[in-house]
Protein backbone atom coordinates (compact mmCIF):
# COMPACT_ATOMS: atom_id res chain seq x y z
CA UNK A 1 0.00 0.00 0.00
CA UNK A 2 2.77 2.06 0.82
CA UNK A 3 4.50 1.52 -2.31
CA UNK A 4 1.65 2.47 -4.49
CA UNK A 5 1.49 6.02 -2.81
CA UNK A 6 4.67 6.52 -3.24
CA UNK A 7 4.49 5.87 -7.33
CA UNK A 8 1.58 7.65 -7.03
CA UNK A 9 3.25 11.03 -5.79
CA UNK A 10 6.62 10.14 -8.10
CA UNK A 11 4.04 10.15 -11.28
CA UNK A 12 2.45 13.72 -10.34
CA UNK A 13 6.23 15.14 -9.48
CA UNK A 14 7.59 14.10 -13.06
CA UNK A 15 4.13 15.46 -14.31
CA UNK A 16 4.50 18.68 -13.09
CA UNK A 17 7.88 18.88 -14.35
CA UNK A 18 7.04 17.97 -17.70
CA UNK A 19 4.12 20.98 -17.54
CA UNK A 20 6.74 23.10 -16.31
CA UNK A 21 9.43 22.79 -19.27
CA UNK A 22 6.97 22.87 -21.49
CA UNK A 23 6.07 26.41 -20.48
CA UNK A 24 9.38 27.37 -20.32
CA UNK A 25 10.04 26.43 -23.82
CA UNK A 26 6.87 28.07 -25.01
CA UNK A 27 8.57 31.08 -23.11
CA UNK A 28 11.34 30.70 -25.09
CA UNK A 29 10.06 30.72 -28.75
CA UNK A 30 7.65 33.27 -27.91
CA UNK A 31 10.45 36.10 -26.75
CA UNK A 32 12.69 34.75 -29.86
CA UNK A 33 9.82 35.36 -32.07
CA UNK A 34 9.63 39.37 -31.61
CA UNK A 35 12.52 40.44 -29.92
CA UNK A 36 12.65 44.44 -30.84
CA UNK A 37 9.02 45.15 -30.31
CA UNK A 38 9.82 43.09 -27.08
CA UNK A 39 12.14 45.46 -26.17
CA UNK A 40 10.58 48.58 -27.26
CA UNK A 41 7.19 47.57 -25.43
CA UNK A 42 9.13 46.89 -21.97
CA UNK A 43 10.83 50.31 -22.50
CA UNK A 44 7.24 51.98 -22.93
CA UNK A 45 6.10 49.87 -19.70
CA UNK A 46 9.33 51.36 -17.76
CA UNK A 47 8.05 54.82 -18.63
CA UNK A 48 4.87 54.58 -17.62
CA UNK A 49 5.59 53.26 -14.43
CA UNK A 50 8.36 55.90 -13.92
CA UNK A 51 5.37 58.71 -14.41
CA UNK A 52 2.90 57.02 -12.26
CA UNK A 53 5.45 57.06 -9.66
CA UNK A 54 6.05 60.65 -10.44
CA UNK A 55 2.18 61.47 -9.85
CA UNK A 56 1.76 59.46 -6.94
CA UNK A 57 4.94 61.30 -5.05
CA UNK A 58 2.77 64.70 -6.13
CA UNK A 59 -0.08 63.20 -4.66
CA UNK A 60 1.65 62.64 -1.20
CA UNK A 61 3.31 66.14 -0.84
CA UNK A 62 0.04 67.43 -1.90
CA UNK A 63 -1.34 65.36 1.14
CA UNK A 64 1.31 66.27 3.34
CA UNK A 65 0.76 69.81 3.09
CA UNK A 66 -2.83 69.18 3.28
CA UNK A 67 -1.96 67.70 6.90
CA UNK A 68 0.00 70.42 8.15
CA UNK A 69 -2.36 73.02 7.42
CA UNK A 70 -5.54 71.42 9.04
CA UNK A 71 -3.87 72.81 12.23
CA UNK A 72 -4.05 76.19 11.12
CA UNK A 73 -7.52 75.94 9.47
CA UNK A 74 -9.14 74.67 12.97
CA UNK A 75 -7.09 77.44 14.60
CA UNK A 76 -9.03 79.91 11.85
CA UNK A 77 -12.27 77.82 12.15
CA UNK A 78 -12.30 78.93 15.90
CA UNK A 79 -11.58 82.50 15.46
CA UNK A 80 -14.35 82.93 12.95
CA UNK A 81 -16.70 80.83 15.81
CA UNK A 82 -15.74 83.54 18.10
CA UNK A 83 -15.88 86.96 15.78
CA UNK A 84 -19.35 85.59 14.93
CA UNK A 85 -20.48 85.49 18.85
CA UNK A 86 -19.40 88.80 18.97
CA UNK A 87 -21.30 90.28 16.34
CA UNK A 88 -24.40 88.30 17.14
CA UNK A 89 -23.80 89.77 20.73
CA UNK A 90 -23.53 93.56 18.97
CA UNK A 91 -26.30 93.04 16.47
CA UNK A 92 -29.03 93.10 19.15
CA UNK A 93 -28.20 96.84 19.90
CA UNK A 94 -28.56 97.88 16.32
CA UNK A 95 -31.95 98.13 14.40
CA UNK A 96 -32.56 95.95 10.70
CA UNK A 97 -32.88 99.43 9.37
CA UNK A 98 -30.39 102.06 9.62
CA UNK A 99 -30.63 104.71 7.24
CA UNK A 100 -28.15 107.54 6.43
CA UNK A 101 -28.32 109.90 9.01
CA UNK A 102 -28.25 113.59 7.07
CA UNK A 103 -30.17 116.14 8.88
CA UNK A 104 -32.38 117.74 6.38
CA UNK A 105 -33.30 121.61 6.86
CA UNK A 106 -35.97 121.94 4.28
CA UNK A 107 -34.39 125.37 3.22
CA UNK A 108 -35.09 127.10 -0.19
CA UNK A 109 -32.34 125.49 -3.14
CA UNK A 110 -30.92 129.10 -3.47
CA UNK A 111 -30.51 130.08 0.26
CA UNK A 112 -29.48 126.75 1.38
CA UNK A 113 -27.70 126.05 4.82
CA UNK A 114 -23.57 125.42 3.92
CA UNK A 115 -21.39 124.58 6.43
CA UNK A 116 -19.06 126.77 7.81
CA UNK A 117 -16.87 124.37 9.85
CA UNK A 118 -15.01 123.44 6.39
CA UNK A 119 -14.69 125.92 3.51
CA UNK A 120 -12.11 125.73 0.65
CA UNK A 121 -9.74 129.13 0.21
CA UNK A 122 -8.99 130.35 -3.29
CA UNK A 123 -5.67 129.25 -4.64
CA UNK A 124 -5.82 126.59 -1.67
CA UNK A 125 -5.68 123.08 -2.62
CA UNK A 126 -6.72 122.14 0.75
CA UNK A 127 -9.51 122.25 3.11
CA UNK A 128 -9.23 125.39 6.00
CA UNK A 129 -11.26 124.37 9.16
CA UNK A 130 -13.31 127.83 10.30
CA UNK A 131 -15.19 127.95 13.62
CA UNK A 132 -19.02 127.80 12.83
CA UNK A 133 -20.96 130.55 14.23
CA UNK A 134 -22.24 128.73 17.20
CA UNK A 135 -23.47 130.93 20.68
CA UNK A 136 -21.66 129.95 23.55
CA UNK A 137 -23.84 127.34 24.93
CA UNK A 138 -23.84 125.04 21.54
CA UNK A 139 -20.06 124.57 21.27
CA UNK A 140 -20.15 121.96 23.81
CA UNK A 141 -22.86 119.92 21.84
CA UNK A 142 -22.26 117.24 19.25
CA UNK A 143 -23.71 114.95 17.25
CA UNK A 144 -26.42 112.63 19.25
CA UNK A 145 -25.46 109.44 20.51
CA UNK A 146 -27.69 106.29 19.59
CA UNK A 147 -28.25 104.61 22.85
CA UNK A 148 -30.08 102.06 21.24
CA UNK A 149 -31.77 99.44 23.63
CA UNK A 150 -31.51 95.68 24.24
CA UNK A 151 -33.39 92.79 23.74
CA UNK A 152 -33.62 91.95 27.67
CA UNK A 153 -34.69 95.61 28.02
CA UNK A 154 -37.54 95.10 25.97
CA UNK A 155 -38.39 91.30 27.49
CA UNK A 156 -38.15 93.40 30.77
CA UNK A 157 -41.26 95.46 29.81
CA UNK A 158 -44.95 94.12 30.36
CA UNK A 159 -46.76 92.75 27.36
CA UNK A 160 -49.44 95.48 28.12
CA UNK A 161 -46.48 97.58 27.75
CA UNK A 162 -44.46 96.07 24.86
CA UNK A 163 -47.62 95.19 22.72
CA UNK A 164 -46.21 94.35 19.49
CA UNK A 165 -42.99 96.40 19.40
CA UNK A 166 -39.71 94.88 18.35
CA UNK A 167 -36.23 95.77 19.00
CA UNK A 168 -35.72 96.60 15.25
CA UNK A 169 -38.55 98.93 15.35
CA UNK A 170 -37.60 100.59 18.75
CA UNK A 171 -34.22 101.11 17.45
CA UNK A 172 -35.01 102.56 14.48
CA UNK A 173 -36.95 104.85 16.05
CA UNK A 174 -33.84 105.78 18.07
CA UNK A 175 -32.30 106.07 15.10
CA UNK A 176 -34.97 109.17 13.55
CA UNK A 177 -34.96 110.38 17.08
CA UNK A 178 -31.48 111.54 16.82
CA UNK A 179 -31.81 112.35 13.09
CA UNK A 180 -34.25 114.91 14.68
CA UNK A 181 -32.20 116.27 17.41
CA UNK A 182 -28.89 116.89 14.86
CA UNK A 183 -31.17 118.48 12.54
CA UNK A 184 -32.49 121.17 15.32
CA UNK A 185 -28.88 121.44 16.81
CA UNK A 186 -27.72 122.96 13.09
CA UNK A 187 -30.74 125.04 12.65
CA UNK A 188 -29.87 126.43 16.09
CA UNK A 189 -26.12 126.92 14.92
CA UNK A 190 -27.30 128.71 12.02
CA UNK A 191 -26.42 132.09 11.17
CA UNK A 192 -29.05 134.07 10.15
CA UNK A 193 -28.02 134.89 6.29
CA UNK A 194 -28.41 131.17 5.59
CA UNK A 195 -31.55 130.60 6.81
CA UNK A 196 -35.07 131.52 4.70
CA UNK A 197 -37.55 133.74 6.40
CA UNK A 198 -39.38 130.94 8.18
CA UNK A 199 -36.50 128.81 8.53
CA UNK A 200 -34.79 131.92 11.15
CA UNK A 201 -38.19 132.30 13.25
CA UNK A 202 -37.78 128.41 13.61
CA UNK A 203 -34.30 128.68 14.30
CA UNK A 204 -35.02 131.72 16.94
CA UNK A 205 -37.74 129.21 18.37
CA UNK A 206 -35.78 126.31 19.25
CA UNK A 207 -33.10 128.69 20.43
CA UNK A 208 -35.61 129.89 22.96
CA UNK A 209 -36.13 126.47 23.78
CA UNK A 210 -32.84 125.47 23.86
CA UNK A 211 -31.82 128.19 26.60
CA UNK A 212 -34.50 126.82 29.13
CA UNK A 213 -32.42 125.77 31.96
CA UNK A 214 -33.93 121.96 32.21
CA UNK A 215 -32.66 121.68 28.08
CA UNK A 216 -29.46 123.53 28.23
CA UNK A 217 -26.82 121.37 27.01
CA UNK A 218 -29.26 118.84 25.80
CA UNK A 219 -30.05 117.01 22.52
CA UNK A 220 -34.33 117.56 21.49
CA UNK A 221 -36.65 117.52 19.29
CA UNK A 222 -40.14 118.42 19.30
CA UNK A 223 -43.27 116.37 18.86
CA UNK A 224 -43.98 117.72 15.67
CA UNK A 225 -40.61 116.34 13.91
CA UNK A 226 -41.58 112.90 14.19
CA UNK A 227 -42.96 112.39 10.37
CA UNK A 228 -40.88 108.82 10.11
CA UNK A 229 -39.45 107.12 8.04
CA UNK A 230 -39.19 105.11 11.59
CA UNK A 231 -41.29 107.29 14.13
CA UNK A 232 -44.54 108.95 13.18
CA UNK A 233 -46.90 110.55 15.39
CA UNK A 234 -49.48 107.51 15.16
CA UNK A 235 -50.72 105.11 18.13
CA UNK A 236 -47.15 103.01 17.38
CA UNK A 237 -44.99 106.03 17.60
CA UNK A 238 -46.57 106.91 21.34
CA UNK A 239 -45.99 103.70 22.07
CA UNK A 240 -42.15 103.71 21.73
CA UNK A 241 -41.91 107.02 23.33
CA UNK A 242 -43.68 105.38 26.54
CA UNK A 243 -40.99 102.57 26.24
CA UNK A 244 -38.38 104.36 25.90
CA UNK A 245 -39.55 106.60 28.37
CA UNK A 246 -39.73 103.63 30.84
CA UNK A 247 -36.52 102.52 30.10
CA UNK A 248 -34.62 106.37 30.69
CA UNK A 249 -33.86 106.78 26.74
CA UNK A 250 -35.53 110.49 26.81
CA UNK A 251 -37.33 112.74 29.11
CA UNK A 252 -40.58 114.91 27.69
CA UNK A 253 -41.17 118.60 29.06
CA UNK A 254 -43.69 121.11 27.56
CA UNK A 255 -42.70 124.74 26.00
CA UNK A 256 -45.21 127.02 25.70
CA UNK A 257 -47.58 124.83 23.04
CA UNK A 258 -44.70 122.64 22.45
CA UNK A 259 -43.99 118.91 23.34
CA UNK A 260 -40.46 118.86 23.88
CA UNK A 261 -38.80 115.43 23.87
CA UNK A 262 -34.87 115.69 25.66
CA UNK A 263 -32.36 112.53 24.53
CA UNK A 264 -30.65 111.22 27.83
CA UNK A 265 -28.32 108.42 28.15
CA UNK A 266 -29.22 105.59 30.17
CA UNK A 267 -28.64 105.01 33.84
Amino acid sequence: MDLKQAGSSLDSLISSFNTRIAELQELVIARNMYPASSVTDLSAIDAALKGMELQVKAIKDRLHEETEAIPKAKKLIAKSLRQQKKLQSLSVYAPSYLPERTATLNLDSDRGLVPEACKQQPNQSTMVVEPAAIPKEKKSRGSPLLWYITAGELDSLSSYMRGRLTLEKVNAAINDMATYAEANAQLIAAPKKKLAENQWERSLELRDIATTESIKGKHFFLETDMKGPSLKLDNTGKAILTVLRHLGRISETRMGHHRVIILLKPQ
